[in-house]
């Protein structure tokens, strides 16, 4: 009883330990329990906000925590949204983008103008205003359809490229609206937003990308890194709020910005996603739901009025634009859901308006000349508290229906995905080996298996080490179990499970040779230490040990840089490497990297491959360039065009096989003379004849399907295979 009487739990709480004990166990058994009964835990969250807030059981108040924790919230997942987008399908649908947000932003306005005027009485100005809250909305769904794997789908790209439109239009209206109440609106008062505005999204695009490049080549600490990102989308939406628009854009356009910097498949992109939906994102949602009073609607007729058409006029122009977007563009049922559920949602934007709306008085002169002569006259409010409580209500009815319906599309077209994956994926999965024997290159090599991977990959990265079983000792072996653990800590910060592999033997071609047959591995990748360069007879050993005894993909990395940090990787491909049997899987790791980095691709090759790789450019689109090259004797003319973020990527071969020539012997000597201090990647493609067994497997139809398995745009690469 003593102990009981020192803490005091009288309502509100106040202990700072038990309201953040609360809201933890709230966020942790709200989707558990929820997701039994097939309801998206945002949902959950949302009604236990209601619960425990101060209209209802009053545990505790929506105090400046609250709003703090939720404000970050709410920014984190505009920024996910512009992190996570494919830029290369952005670019693609840009206009599609635009078609939608006009869709989402005009519809709303007409019917929601219409009703206001018409239907509810208001006055013009406040139909407007009222308009623009249905315009707006905010990606509440985002993250369940992240969790699905879908967040790449173009019906994705579309709705997020169109919210980041729509928003900033409806968001105008309200500072018009808001400028016009109080006199303000005038020529100086657009080009000052306009002014402001331009500046504001050249100091994003354009200031940020180098600020995060210069910070990432410089400190490789997790920590900092995390902090620095997170500053920066803080920064962007001050900025944005200084611009004279709301913070949100300024947090989508950050993710924009670091998109390329942040690998989708990068430890640190795993660390923002999970701190981000484990607390942040949360607490916004409790937060939503603590502004819930259900006893409002017990008030008066009014209310409810004004709520239930707020959320028809809403979910109804939402719907319709959705449905005008799917029809424009001949998308599926499901992709429509997803467009529907993302845009649906109320929230952020229909918050920042409706309370901008309640604070504008109207009438202020006769207010202050009746308050001279004794009379007392309530305030004249631009949005009165029927509009103020409505809009409570439709946040809460359309934030459930935008999760049921996102939840239902992205399902749908996850299990889709997984029904088209080719069979042969179990039979012939993607296993990729990485030597770490070097500590000071192992973290570089890990994050490179991790951006060339297939997304379905999460057990297929082995990493080995090597000890000398003539001259093994306690010491060697304690070391190479070090480097393993630190390999296997580098993946699984990118929730990808690493394999370790130590083994015993005479020298590291043995062992790596071993490795491949006795693991059926399908790549490799081996590395150069960044200061020094590639040898005569680091290749000597290669090829006449692991290239002739073993036949995977082959990559040799030496990283002078993160390759985060890459602005270009220049493909160097040789003639009739398209004829060859590896070709569609080294091409694939490629294409993955310029997917997973964002950096862009420039491939020099003859008329014949560029056509071939430009079809498949065409059908699934990457950041990429085509420059004619057939002449490797002239290699050496390309280092003009070489930058200091560029990163080299040249398709070598075997000696004898078809796209093989007498001046693939020099590039090492040009790599070390003339490109000291550039990133580089030697790929030694599959190639048939190189050892028995791999042969007689690659003279096997069946392997070319297994290409299909290895990523989404297999199947255009084996098609094209199949032709030649």
């Amino acid at each position: 009883m003593i102990l009981l009487s020192i803490f005091d739990l009288t309502l509100p709480l106040k202990n700072p330990v038990l309201l953040f004990s609360l809201l933890l166990f709230i966020i942790l058994f709200a989707p558990i329990l929820l997701n039994k009964l097939k309801i998206p835990h945002l949902i959950g969250l949302i009604i236990a906000g209601a619960i425990i807030g101060p209209n209802g059981l009053n545990l505790m108040l929506r105090d400046s925590s609250i709003i703090l924790f939720g404000t970050v919230g709410l920014l984190y997942i505009m920024f996910l949204a512009g992190l996570e987008i494919d830029l290369a399908e952005f670019k693609k649908n840009s206009k599609k983008s635009l078609v939608f947000g006009l869709y989402t932003f005009i519809i709303p306005m007409v019917l929601g103008t219409l009703t206001g005027i018409y239907f509810l009485k208001f006055s013009i100005m406040t139909s407007i205003l009222l308009a623009s809250m249905f315009a707006s909305h905010t990606l509440i769904a985002y993250p369940i359809i992240s969790k699905l794997g879908v967040a790449k789908n173009r019906a994705v790209n579309i709705t997020v490229g169109g919210t980041l439109i729509t928003d900033t239009l409806a968001l105008l209206v309200l500072a018009a609206i808001a400028g016009m109440s109080t006199g303000e609106v005038n020529s100086f008062f657009w080009m000052r937003l306009s002014v402001s505005v331009v500046i504001f999204g050249l100091i994003i695009m354009f200031i940020f990308p180098i600020i995060g490049r210069w910070f990432f080549k410089r400190f490789d600490d997790n920590i900092s890194q995390y902090i620095f990102v997170l500053a920066m989308v803080f920064l962007g939406a001050f900025l944005a709020e200084a611009a004279g628009i709301e913070a949100i854009i300024g947090a989508f356009l950050v993710g924009l910005a670091l998109n390329r910097l942040i690998p989708q498949t990068s430890p640190l992109m795993n660390r923002v996603e999970f701190v981000g939906n484990a607390l942040f994102i949360p607490f916004f949602l409790i937060g939503v739901g603590m502004l819930i009073d259900f006893s409002v609607f017990f008030k008066g007729f009014d209310t409810i009025k004004v709520a239930a058409t707020m959320v028809v006029i809403a979910t109804t122009s939402k719907f319709i634009a959705a449905w005008l977007t799917q029809k424009t563009f001949n998308f599926t049922v499901d992709e429509r859901r997803l467009i529907f559920g993302l845009s649906n949602a109320q929230a952020a934007a229909t918050l920042a308006a409706v309370l901008v709306g309640y604070n504008i008085i109207l009438n202020n002169a006769e207010i202050e000349s009746a308050a001279l002569i004794g009379q007392v006259i309530a305030p004249v409010r631009l949005l009165n508290e029927s509009i103020l409580n409505g809009t409570i209500l439709m946040i809460l009815v359309t934030c459930t229906i935008a999760s049921f319906i996102a939840q239902k599309g992205a399902q749908n077209i996850a299990l889709s995905e997984v029904s088209n994956t080719d069979n042969s994926e179990q039979e012939n999965p993607e296993k990729i080996l990485v030597p770490v024997n070097n500590p000071e290159t192992l973290e570089e090599l890990i994050k490179l298996a991790l951006t060339v991977k297939s997304r379905t990959n999460k057990t297929g990265i082995y990493a080995l080490a090597i000890v000398d079983n003539q001259n093994s000792d306690g010491a060697k072996d304690k070391q190479a179990k070090k480097i393993l653990n630190k390999a296997v800590v580098t993946a699984s910060s990118a929730d990808v499970h690493l394999k370790e592999l130590l083994r015993y033997d005479l020298n590291i071609v043995n062992g790596i040779s071993s490795v491949v047959k006795e693991h059926k591995i399908t790549d490799l990748i081996l590395g150069l230490h960044e200061k020094k360069g590639i040898s005569d007879n680091f290749l000597g050993n290669l090829t006449g040990g692991i290239l002739t005894k073993s036949n995977p993909t082959t990559l040799i990395y030496k990283p002078s840089q993160p390759l985060a940090t890459i602005k270009r990787h220049l493909v160097f491909v040789p003639v009739y490497a398209e004829k060859e049997i590896g070709f569609p899987f080294w091409l694939i790791k490629v294409w993955n990297i310029a997917r997973n980095t964002g950096a862009k691709l420039v491939f020099y090759a003859n008329a014949q491959t560029l056509k071939f790789i430009k079809d498949i450019n065409t059908k699934h689109p990457v950041d990429s360039e085509f420059i004619e090259f057939d002449d490797w004797n002239d290699f050496l003319i390309i280092s003009r065009d070489v930058k200091i973020d560029d990163n080299l990527i040249l398709v070598l071969s075997r000696k004898d096989r078809p796209s093989y020539h007498n001046n693939m012997t020099k590039i090492p000597n040009y790599l070390n003379k003339y490109f000291k201090s550039t990133n580089f990647i030697l790929i030694y493609p599959i190639q048939s004849g190189v050892a028995e067994n791999s042969a007689t497997a690659l003279q096997n139809p069946s392997v070319l399907d297994s290409i299909e398995r290895l990523d989404d745009f297999g199947n255009t690469i084996a098609n094209l295979f199949r032709r030649k």
